[in-house]
């Protein structure tokens, strides 16, 4: 099951394995916060799109009867969130698809989604820009195969009618994702500010929108801290990685 210098974690609160390497990609806090966002679907279909090792995903798996197809451009990661889906034994309900996210209509029907969740690369792609050495690891925060306007575009081809996409991303792109979101008709609904602590910057931004929704019904929700004054998780984020 496991290749060199692989390791299984685990998310405690969704009793989910998961298998990860140093060499390539760990899942991050914003995995577990993009899980954690928005109303998941008892059924129909989810859809977690630049899936990396598949955290996403999995972690979404244990709240919902939904089918949930993951699409991850680098194989070596797309393996091994197909082998944490078999670890998990979650073959009947999850499927990872190596593929490159243009490509997504081509395995999954357009206006058939119901949720579609995305963790994209943050950082916008410049010739000058300094990257991670590691090709993963820059592939997986840099416009490099993809942008957030191809994203959100394909997204938009994906979801039905007042289906959800829900996207975490850094909050110095927040007003680029408005952008984006209103030129791919879809409406802005919800959005959460994440805190590292009270007295820090937001570091993290959490986005729901709902294609072709009402541009009324706006909010924005109470910010959310990672961590107390003394460094110390607070209760919902504990919640979220041990469980109650």
């Amino acid at each position: 099951m496991l290749q060199p210098n692989e390791r299984i974690d685990q998310l405690y609160a969704d009793d989910i394995q998961i298998i990860q390497s140093s060499e390539v990609f760990s899942f991050s806090m914003d995995a577990v916060l993009l899980a954690n966002f928005p109303s998941i679907p008892k059924n129909g279909l989810i859809v977690d799109l630049c899936a990396g090792n598949g955290a996403v995903g999995l972690f979404v798996s244990r709240k919902t009867n939904a089918q949930i197809k993951q699409i991850e451009l680098q194989p070596r990661l797309a393996d091994m969130g197909n082998r944490s889906i078999q670890l998990n034994k979650l073959e009947e309900q999850m499927e990872m698809i190596p593929l490159d996210l243009k490509e997504a209509a081509s395995v999954i029907k357009p206006d058939s989604v119901d949720l579609l969740l995305c963790n994209p690369p943050y950082f916008k792609e410049h010739p000058t820009s300094k990257k991670n050495p590691n090709p993963y690891l820059a592939a997986a925060r840099h416009e490099i195969h993809t942008s957030l306007e191809e994203v959100i575009s394909v997204s938009a081809k994906l979801l039905k009618t007042n289906g959800r996409l829900a996207m975490v991303h850094r909050p110095d792109r927040f007003l680029d994702i408005l952008t984006e979101m209103e030129r791919a008709h879809i409406a802005p609904k919800r959005v959460q500010f994440v805190y590292p602590k009270p007295d820090r910057e937001a570091n993290i931004v959490l986005v729901e929108g709902i294609l072709r929704g009402k541009r009324e019904g706006f909010r924005v929700l109470p910010p959310f801290f990672i961590q107390d004054e003394n460094g110390e998780y607070q209760t919902e984020m504990a919640a979220m990685l041990y469980g109650n």
